[in-house]
Parts: structure tokens; C-alpha cells; sequence
């Protein structure tokens, strides 16, 4: 099966896609104007539940007070990833470092169906793809299904996704952040168990 997540940063919003069909359209914050989110194809590297979040000296142990929420999907372009946030306030604007931003229901059930080495695309300024793949930014037009093949026939080739791997806690102990799936990007450290 492929698997591709196509994010218009424009309409902040994010699309599942499975085998050129739409699964379902998710609202979320993008980058500041300030720190814009990168735009291009990546894949997921990394899938951690649960993360600790450390950044400039500061560490946050998992729970309602994690700015990257209960899951975090780090992408293939370094510092970057789709997480949750401590900010559901932040969903539906341009409010972000740069990442891509989900309310916690959303980003739990996308990281249940998605795995590492699913294809991202970042799409900055609104397409035809991206106009009818979102339609008028509340909910997919009659024709997402059609944008949906469009959008997967234009992108590279790749291997088909592994399965999803089931995830564990993260650790809050320090040592885990030397040890233990450590993603040291632009002072920003992910630890938790993938």
C-alpha cells in the first residue's frame, strides 16, 4: 500500500491518501511567518508516543504540558516533524517553528495509520491539487478523489510503507535522552522508545 500525506500550507490543512484514495482531511498550524514550515517531499523517519521534549536546557516529560502533544512523526528534513501540541488553540493558523501542528485526537488516529518511510509532501503555495483536494478549506470538493490520484501520479516513486510499528512510553529520564531514539534537530530533542 502507498501511503502519502499531502500538507497544503495555505489552506493548513493535511491529507491522508492510501492507493490515490483520499482517507481523510485533518486541520492543522503550520509555520509562522517568522519560522515558515519547509516545503518539498520527505518521509517519516521516526514515530515516537509519548515523547519527552527537550530544548534549550528546558525538559518536559510527557503529559499535557508537551508543546509536541502525545505523538510525534519526525520527518526526513532535520528539526522538522507532525506532532500534537499543548496549544489546540494554535490548529487551523500559521502558528508553529515550523512543524506541522495536530489537536490530539487527530494526531493519535494519524499516527495509528501511518508508518516510517510514508512519503510527506509539503505544498506551500495553493495548486489545482491543492484546491481540489481541500476544496474551499472547510471540507474536501466533489472531486478530492480525482485530485487524490493526481497528486499521488506526480510524486516519486518509492518502496511500499512497512507496516506500522506499535510504539512504547517514552522515558523521562535523562539518560534516555543520551541513549534511547534521541533526535537532536536545531536544539530541539525527541526521546522516547519508536
Amino acid at each position: 500500500m502507498k501511503r502519502v500525506i499531502v500538507v497544503s500550507l495555505e489552506d493548513r490543512k493535511l491529507a491522508l491518501m492510501e492507493d490515490g484514495k483520499l482517507v481523510k482531511i485533518y486541520s492543522v498550524a503550520v509555520g509562522k511567518p517568522s519560522t515558515p514550515s519547509p516545503v518539498g517531499t520527505f518521509t517519516v523517519e521516526r514515530r515516537v508516543a509519548n515523547p519527552t521534549y527537550a530544548h534549550d536546557g528546558r525538559i518536559v516529560p510527557p503529559g499535557p504540558n508537551n508543546p509536541v502533544g502525545s505523538r510525534w512523526m519526525g520527518l526526513s528534513i532535520k528539526g522538522y516533524g507532525i506532532h500534537g501540541t499543548n496549544v489546540p488553540s494554535s490548529i487551523g493558523k500559521a502558528a508553529s517553528h515550523g512543524c506541522i501542528r495536530m489537536g490530539k485526537a487527530d494526531v493519535e488516529e494519524l499516527f495509528s495509520m501511518v508508518a516510517v518511510g510514508d512519503e510527506v509532501e509539503l505544498i506551500g503555495a495553493r495548486n489545482e491539487e491543492t484546491a481540489q483536494l481541500f476544496g474551499d478549506g472547510q471540507n474536501a470538493s466533489p472531486n478530492a478523489q480525482s485530485a487524490a490520484k493526481t497528486v499521488l501520479a506526480s510524486a516519486t516513486p518509492s518502496a511500499p510503507a512497512p507496516a506500522a510499528q506499535q510504539p512504547a512510553s517514552a522515558s523521562t529520564t535523562l539518560s534516555t535522552l543520551s541513549s534511547v531514539g534521541l533526535a537532536a534537530d536545531t536544539g530541539l530533542m525527541i526521546a522516547g522508545s519508536m
